[in-house]
């Protein structure tokens, strides 16, 4: 049965086939800042400058929702406008998009218009609330490489955009509900109104707060380019570069707002009009009893660079300044039901892992890995920082340390990413026999997507890559193989799990990296929505325990926080990144997540669903769930669509709630 809580936005319309894209602007207008038309302003016919404080926003941008797993890029075109509904668990985040599109410009200096965004708390008939800024987050979806992905945070709980034409431009609305709140239905709504640019000099009205934002903002592109004498000449492009986008940004901001137009201050519009003459988007949302568990059920362990970090942000190993970079990174990612380690390569792809850079004796350490967001922590096989200890006796004082704490279990140690002859393959043997003699219960972790290449364990390759458990145990108890290998035969992997021992504790995890390519789940640029949420989908449907993740913030080395972002050469677009610095958007120092790590936490909480289903009628039948509602059948058969994924939540509703 089909739920009554599907997120009725109109994102499965098809764009009209005779749609046509708008001129640009000035083409068909005479050279004036208006007069384009943009499909449809339902009469309204203004000769001359157009006014906002006088004509209802409807008549001036088109409005329409989208789901979670849309790509919305500039080129969208409308579609009907719904109201939002959405179903949601507590401690689950949920969801969508407004897509804003201009029918006529308004403003000036290429811009089409200025609309002002205002949310309001989401509230229950008996009160309890979900508050603007805490629960409910509004943030622009900015393209990467012309591909809707960076997530930037706007003001709230009231925030300006700028309309470009011809352009559709797309916010992203997520709602955190927490543990504790009450079950119930919540309605709220977000206004858009169409404005004037201020009435006065913004600049001239700059309280002391903005002013020393805006002197800290001039101040850094000032020490971006003047530390450049001696440097090489890349450097100092990339330097002079990351100035010139933030003093682009500074100049576009609000507070110079009035220059960019060609009409002038004009008054500001009082709350009355405003509410008049908005467009109002009803968002209602129910939230239902189930809690997703604090502690995710799947073990989603993700690498963190911390090369990339010292590079980007200046900071050396073992100072304070790097301890809270790497604190920073860690915390924030914890949101995204993710367990982070860090990640060192050396040669021979062996890497040094660790989810604390401080000693395990550290009071930090235990908070880290008692923290019960965090499902599985890496163990360092050598000291990250160097210190006092001696070099031999690190190991087996950090693991005797860590053997007397409850969560020892989290315990892992990833030593090789992907051993592919016997040396590597026996490298891992070593050391992990040199760990399992100081911990006999200590997990090991290994990659890999073949055999050793110079003694085969078989005669074709997949039957050598089958024969890789017996080959390393028992100093391995975490098989971590790539999707890659399996292609579209799903059959293949009974081989894979009927090769492993889980009675003496080995357990069969998976990877996505460069492959599988579309198109397999995969989370590279420029994939679909649907396909990014899929990994996870693969992941319960498969049967594996465990997911690991080689890089989250792996692009190209630079060296100023601000510098564009590069992806790494010979990788495909997205691979390794899945968040941005805060840096390169705007002052803030926090993260940018992309719109994929969105998604992976929605295919997290899927497998949340999922596990809830399976308590109650079987694992089987949860597989069937799947197929039956049309979701996943297979790494080439998925769904492309949004609503077969609400169609199994609410049944999933409808089954389980009491």
């Amino acid at each position: 049965m089909d739920s009554p809580f599907l997120l009725r936005c109109a994102y499965n319309c098809r764009n009209p086939q005779d749609a046509a894209v708008p001129p640009v602007e000035g083409v068909a207008g005479g050279g004036t800042a208006y007069g384009w038309n943009d499909g449809g302003s339902h009469g309204l016919s203004v000769k001359g400058p157009i006014d906002p404080t006088e004509i209802p926003t409807r008549d001036l941008v088109h409005v329409w929702c989208m789901p979670s797993t849309a790509n919305v890029g500039p080129q969208d075109m409308p579609r009907h406008l719904e109201p939002i509904n959405i179903l949601a668990a507590r401690n689950e985040r949920e969801s969508v998009q407004i897509a804003i599109r201009p029918k006529v410009s308004w403003g000036g200096s290429g811009v089409a218009g200025t609309v002002q965004v205002q949310c309001n708390d989401l509230c229950s008939t008996s009160g309890d609330r979900l508050v603007v800024g805490k629960s409910l987050l509004l943030r622009q979806v900015v393209p990467i490489l012309g591909v809707p992905d960076a997530l930037v945070p706007i003001d709230l709980p009231v925030s300006q955009i700028n309309l470009f034409p011809g352009e559709t431009t797309a916010l992203w609305i997520s709602i955190d509900v927490p543990s504790s709140q009450p079950p119930g239905q919540y309605e709220g709504e977000i206004l858009i109104t169409a404005i004037k640019a201020d009435a006065e000099s913004p600049v001239q009205n700059l309280s002391k707060v903005e002013k020393h934002q805006l002197y800290r903002e001039l101040k850094g592109c000032v020490d971006i380019v003047e530390p450049i004498d001696g440097k090489p000449l890349d450097e100092v492009v990339e330097r002079v570069k990351s100035a010139a986008t933030s003093l682009r940004r500074i100049l576009l901001s609000p507070s110079f707002s009035e220059f960019l137009s060609d009409n002038g201050p004009v008054d500001i519009m009082d709350e009355d009009a405003i509410s008049s003459l908005s467009l109002r988007v009803k968002l209602n949302l129910t939230v239902w009893e189930f809690v997703l568990p604090e502690t995710p059920s799947l073990p989603a362990v993700f690498g963190i660079s911390d090369t990339v970090i010292e590079d980007r942000f200046g900071v050396q190993q073992g100072t304070a300044e790097w301890y809270e970079a790497l604190d920073q990174h860690f915390k924030w990612l914890l949101q995204y039901r993710i367990s982070p380690y860090f990640c060192k390569w050396a040669d021979g792809m062996r890497v040094l892992t660790y989810t604390s850079p401080w000693p395990a004796d550290h009071p930090k350490s235990d908070e880290y890995f008692s923290d019960p967001r965090l499902a599985a922590y890496a163990v360092p096989y050598k000291q990250v920082v160097s210190g006092n200890d001696a070099a031999e006796d690190y190991l087996q004082k950090q693991v005797e340390i860590l053997r007397t704490k409850i969560h020892w279990r989290k315990a892992y140690f990833y030593l090789w990413d992907e051993p592919l002859n016997l040396e590597q393959y026996d490298s891992v043997r070593s050391m992990a026999s040199e760990i399992h003699a100081y911990a006999p219960d200590a997990r090991i972790l290994t990659t890999y997507y073949c055999g050793p290449n110079d003694a085969p364990l078989a005669p074709t390759p997949f039957e050598a890559f089958v024969k890789v458990p017996s080959f390393l145990r028992p100093h391995n108890q975490i098989y971590c193989t790539s999707e890659w290998v399996l292609g579209n035969r799903e059959d293949l992997v009974k081989d894979i799990i009927a090769e492993l021992q889980p009675e003496s504790g080995e357990e069969w995890w998976t990877y996505v990296c460069m492959g599988p390519s579309d198109p397999h789940p995969n989370w590279h640029l420029g994939m679909r929505g649907t396909q990014h949420r899929a990994v996870m989908w693969r992941v319960w449907k498969e049967g594996g325990t465990g997911f690991l993740y080689w890089g989250a913030n792996c692009y190209e080395k630079a060296t100023v926080a601000s510098a564009e972002i590069k992806f790494r050469h010979g990788l495909p677009p997205g691979d390794g990144v899945l968040y941005y610095p805060g840096e390169v958007f705007s002052t803030s120092h926090e993260p940018v997540a992309s719109l994929r790590l969105e998604r992976i936490l929605n295919g997290l909480q899927d497998i949340e669903y999922l596990r809830l289903y399976a308590s109650r009628y079987g694992r089987e039948e949860s597989i069937a769930l799947l197929e039956r509602t049309g979701v996943y059948f297979g790494p080439e058969r998925y769904t492309f669509e949004h609503m077969p994924i609400d169609a199994m939540r609410g049944q999933i509703f409808n089954a389980c709630r009491s």
